[in-house]
């Protein structure tokens, strides 16, 4: 299943990793350029 979350934030992103953990493809949608840098930066 594809599945979209729309926020990278604390719940967003952790709702992401646990979608993902279950065999899903997960895209985040972030408007923060900021927060997406630090995400890519690890």
């Amino acid at each position: 299943m594809r599945i979209c979350v729309i926020g990278a934030g604390y719940v967003g992103l952790v709702s992401a990793a646990c979608f993902a953990e279950m065999g899903n493809r997960v895209s985040c949608v972030e408007r923060d350029a900021g927060r997406v840098a630090r995400l890519a930066g690890g």
